[in-house]
């Protein structure tokens, strides 16, 4: 009988709660909440809880606030890009780590000439190769070579540019006085290591070797009519490249992540060799095409077997290139020439693309995309920018003696 008694006297008690009465009392304690607080910390009614309200504000700094929204740091780099290696990806890979925007200055075509010589490349060649890149956020166009005062005060108050970066290899002026000696005086600077085994200046030399190999016949002489094919042979290999490629490097180009559950899978392929803004802008419309684009990087050994002389940047070299470009989701390093039934039923191949500006040739009376084209899968894209690795390669051959004068007194011997 107790218990039935408490059980009764719970409810009663249950139903202060979840009657009209809890509403009631709820509405009179909060207005005596509202006036404590107007007492103790504005003094409202006369000033008498003011000397209180200290020992209440730590209690009132407990309560929920409102998240302020951290603005992103955004980092500078800049450089004249020209001939633009993995090296140059590799450095504005690292300088996006250090902030979460990555803003790129293109230094001018007349601030090159009057510090490093002529440029290879056009100002709008180079913008799409630095826009290409997949860490690269905003892109601003004729940079001056020297980071100035109000230059500076450029990027600080109209890019919200929080540091400037630079590779650790010093930068200078035909004074001899450092580019970015003011970014370091206000101490927003921040420094990058170079990427080793390869530069500009290395391709140069890469170009007009294997050029002055192939107009001499080949670039490794076979005949025992030449007494020093050993000393070309190693002279060649010694200029085609000093770079070591490591698994970690690939990973930190790569994005690492597979094809979702039905994407439709694009396949485009070829040597990609000296990446250029054709490469870029023949990438870009492979990859509106589809969900994921694959890109087949052909060896070096197929590449001279075609086109009669070695590439300028070997395999891995390229496959960095082609890695570094945004439009690009994975990459098959050493592809086949030819893309077989196997080939598109491994990797789930929807459609293969290939450019109307081609160079090299297929042996003869063997159609690398014949497979692709009786399934019906195949596909013609336009090549918007007429450029060629060999045409990129002329320009500088053209100007050989420009380009021996400034490269010789860099130390390159030619």
């Amino acid at each position: 009988m107790s218990q039935v008694g408490s059980v009764s006297a719970f409810e009663s008690n249950q139903g202060l709660w979840n009657s009209g009465y809890y509403s009631q009392l709820f509405g009179i304690g909060g207005v005596m909440v509202t006036v404590a607080i107007l007492w103790l910390s504005t003094g409202y009614f006369g000033g008498i809880g003011a000397p209180f309200s200290p020992y209440f504000w730590p209690y009132l700094g407990q309560l929920p606030k409102k998240k302020e929204r951290k603005r992103p740091v955004r980092v500078y780099m800049d450089g004249c890009f020209d001939l633009m290696h993995y090296g140059h990806a590799n450095a504005l890979r690292q300088a996006k780590l250090l902030g979460d925007q990555l803003v790129v200055g293109v230094v001018s075509d007349e601030e090159i000439v009057a510090n490093k010589g002529p440029p290879v490349l056009s100002m709008e060649e180079r913008l799409t190769l630095v826009s290409g890149l997949k860490w690269v956020d905003e892109v601003i166009p004729n940079a001056p070579y020297e980071i100035t005062e109000e230059f500076m005060n450029t990027l600080f108050n109209k890019y919200n540019i929080d540091y400037i970066i630079h590779g650790d290899d010093p930068c200078l002026l035909p004074d001899g006085t450092d580019a970015y000696a003011l970014a370091k005086k206000v101490g927003r600077y921040k420094q990058i290591k170079r990427t080793e085994g390869v530069s500009s200046t290395d391709i140069v030399g890469r170009i007009l070797l294997t050029f002055k190999q192939k107009e001499a016949g080949s670039m490794e002489t076979t005949t025992d009519a030449n007494q020093n094919t050993g000393a070309t042979c190693d002279k060649v290999k010694s200029q085609l490249s000093n770079f070591l490629p490591t698994s970690r490097r690939i990973m930190q180009f790569s994005n690492g992540q597979a094809p979702s559950p039905g994407a439709r899978v694009v396949y485009i392929d070829g040597a990609f060799d000296l990446f250029h803004a054709g490469h870029v802008e023949i990438l870009r419309s492979a990859r509106q095409l589809g969900d994921f684009l694959l890109v087949g990087v052909h060896d070096d050994q197929a590449i001279r077997d075609r086109r009669g002389y070695r590439p300028i940047m070997h395999l891995h070299e390229r496959t960095l290139s082609v890695l570094a470009c945004r439009y690009v989701d994975e990459v098959i390093i050493g592809a086949p020439w030819e893309v077989s039934r196997d080939m598109i039923t491994t990797f789930n191949i929807s459609l293969v693309v290939h450019g109307t500006v081609t160079e090299g040739s297929s042996v003869v009376g063997i159609d690398p995309y014949a497979v692709p084209k009786s399934m019906g899968i195949f596909q013609t894209i336009t090549s918007t920018k007429p450029i060629t690795t060999v045409s990129v390669a002329t320009r500088i051959i053209d100007n050989h003696e420009a380009y021996k004068v400034h490269f010789l007194s860099q130390g390159f011997t030619l």
